[in-house]
């Protein structure tokens, strides 16, 4: 099992009554940000003990790396709307509605930083149709660098699946695993997704599956719904003693390569030895390569965890089986290739995709939700 990112597994909560805090100034957090402290606060962004200031934001934009040499690729920052208010020295009460958040943070610098430059570099665009640049061009002018430390968050729906890296770290070597491959998903599993975690698995000792939870756009598939299905998969067609599901909590920032590495270290924090990483992985529109995100990693040999990729996969109906483009010889008419806009077209009517596409039992786990998908 490898070290944590930074050789630190960082633990920045603690459980205090948050009376002993009511005479601080208070500021209200999106959802986003809460989930950014929470994810500082476990480990699962480690080493990161609060939101960058200018000179690590500068290196990550400019080196892919914190200031300590560190590889990074995303800011991770804290954009401040009342900075008339505070000052350096300070420290406010972070709070949070929908998760009922209370963080401390320690102002150590205000600053401000080009969002062009920042737009351009981490997303290799400035055009605000991107998300990523769009939520950038959102956010307030100035950021907050400073350490964090969470005193309070509620239960929510779904933290019976939310493992921290402590415990799968614990869990994994409880199980014996040494080698463990963590796989990514925002989307129930069809055929295909089956066949990279298996051949992926092969060669390892376990495999880590774990969805992102988040905020969701018209058309997707709800979370509960995700969880669900890849619950269905697991029970009917997995090892019980080789695999293991745990949900991620953490906005898509849509920055291709720079958060294939980003996903990569996260993993890495949670325990995994190794990532997959498939074609145009966190990608969005045309704004990147089809195998950028495989490309970056040879930037980083002292990332101290090991990509797995897969480039294009289908199934092959004289192969009678998944393949992908190293090990098929036949022509591109024998391939069935898992659209996922054509999975959610027969889901969305009601029927049942081809066990060509998708196993039954999942399918069929899909169809239970009346709604399954985000309106």
């Amino acid at each position: 099992m490898p070290r944590p990112h930074g050789n630190k597994l960082i633990n920045r909560y603690i459980t205090k009554e948050s009376t002993e805090f009511e005479e601080m100034p208070t500021y209200e957090i999106n959802t986003n940000l809460a989930e950014d402290v929470m994810n500082i606060a476990s480990g699962v962004f480690s080493p990161l003990t609060g939101f960058l200031g200018y000179n690590d934001l500068h290196n990550v934009v400019h080196h892919k790396r914190l200031s300590n040499d560190t590889p990074w690729t995303l800011p991770i920052l804290f954009d401040c709307a009342k900075k008339d208010e505070i000052s350096e020295g300070d420290t406010i009460m972070l709070t949070n509605k929908e998760t009922d958040l209370k963080a401390l943070l320690d102002v150590k610098e205000i600053y401000k930083y080009d969002k062009k430059t920042l737009a351009k570099e981490i997303y290799t665009t400035t055009d605000p149709s991107h998300p990523g640049v769009d939520m950038l061009y959102n956010m307030n002018d100035s950021f907050i660098g400073g350490n964090i430390i969470l005193i309070n968050k509620n239960k929510r729906t779904f933290d019976d699946y939310n493992l921290t890296p402590r415990e799968t770290r614990i869990l994994f070597n409880e199980k014996g695993w040494k080698e463990i491959v963590a796989f990514q998903t925002r989307n129930p599993p069809h055929l295909g997704h089956e066949y990279v975690q298996k051949a992926a698995l092969t060669f390892v000792d376990g495999i880590f599956i774990n969805p992102i939870l988040g905020k969701k756009k018209p058309g997707d598939f709800k979370d509960e719904v995700i969880l669900k299905s890849y619950e269905t998969l697991m029970e009917k067609y997995y090892l019980k003693q080789r695999s293991v599901m745990s949900v991620l909590r953490t906005s898509m920032k849509y920055a291709g390569p720079r958060e294939a590495i980003h996903h990569a270290i996260m993993r890495k924090n949670f325990g995994c030895t190794h990532f997959i990483v498939g074609r145009d992985h966190a990608g969005v529109g045309n704004y990147y390569g089809p195998y950028d995100a495989h490309d970056i990693f040879k930037e980083f040999p002292d990332l101290g965890i090991t990509p797995v990729f897969f480039r294009s996969f289908s199934r092959c109906t004289k192969c009678g089986s998944v393949v992908n483009d190293k090990i098929c010889p036949h022509d591109q008419k024998y391939h069935i290739n898992f659209s996922g806009k054509k999975i959610r077209a027969l889901l969305r009517e009601g029927n049942v995709p081809s066990e060509d596409m998708m196993r039954k039992e999942v399918a069929e786990t899909i169809l239970q939700f009346d709604k399954p998908f985000v309106e």
